[in-house]
């Protein structure tokens, strides 16, 4: 079996690298040189795309995530069986999915009806992320998924909690995309205006993905494109 990795945080990201850990030398790269985070489903057509192989089934590429799923799967390892996306140094729940590059390369993926799996990780009053525990428990997400069964037109979005230290396994939930809004406010500076919107403070659907993950459980929604 054969996974082709990427994100949207660039090559260099360390949960890449966790990805990378969490599937061993079943794993191939195709992931941005540089950072993309909120570029949506933006793709590369207008110019040339820079290919840099960087070891043994790693390679860099100009592009945006869904660019990188593009290539590694219609010219580079157009065998693969699944697209792994992640592991995003955020969270990607509910509306984000329509902003998030990390969600776009595993919706390209499903549109080339290749299964994917989107993993990101809530980021908690700006804590560091534990990369060793976010590694063991997207783990027990492939664990469970890669069995689970999934229709043709659809991807996984996977969300991990940001944990206290000692805290117990959370739970692996399947369960809606939360239907409200991101945080719309903004802070007025002269003729400047600032985002000013608090992730941790959106509303939230019960029982949605958002409210599962601010919970402390890890979310996994099924995603029809």
């Amino acid at each position: 079996m054969v996974f082709v990795l990427t994100n949207d945080d660039g090559i260099e990201a360390p949960g890449l690298q966790a990805l990378r850990q969490a599937v061993g030398d079943r794993g191939v790269i195709v992931a941005p040189k540089q950072q993309h985070s909120g570029c949506g489903h933006q793709v590369t057509t207008h110019r040339p795309i820079h290919l840099e192989q960087r070891g043994v089934n790693e390679y860099a590429i100009e592009g945006t995530p869904a660019d990188c799923t593009r290539i590694g799967l219609c010219h580079l390892y157009p065998n693969a069986d699944w697209v792994l996306a992640g592991i995003n140094a955020g969270g990607n729940l509910g509306a984000d999915i329509y902003i998030s590059g990390t969600v776009a390369a595993v919706r390209e993926a499903a549109l080339h009806r290749v299964p994917a799996i989107a993993i990101s990780h809530y980021i908690q009053r700006k804590r560091p992320i534990d990369w060793d525990l976010a590694t063991r428990l997207a783990l027990r997400v492939l664990d469970k998924l890669l069995t689970y069964p999934i229709e043709a037109g659809t991807f996984w979005n996977v969300n991990l909690p940001h944990l206290e230290a000692g805290a117990p396994d959370p739970e692996l939930i399947v369960c809606p995309l939360c239907t409200q809004p991101l945080p719309a406010e903004y802070r007025l500076e002269g003729e400047y205006l600032y985002y000013a919107g608090e992730y941790g403070k959106r509303t939230r659907d019960p029982g949605s993905d958002v409210d599962v993950c601010f919970s402390g459980h890890i979310s996994m929604t099924q995603v029809k494109i």
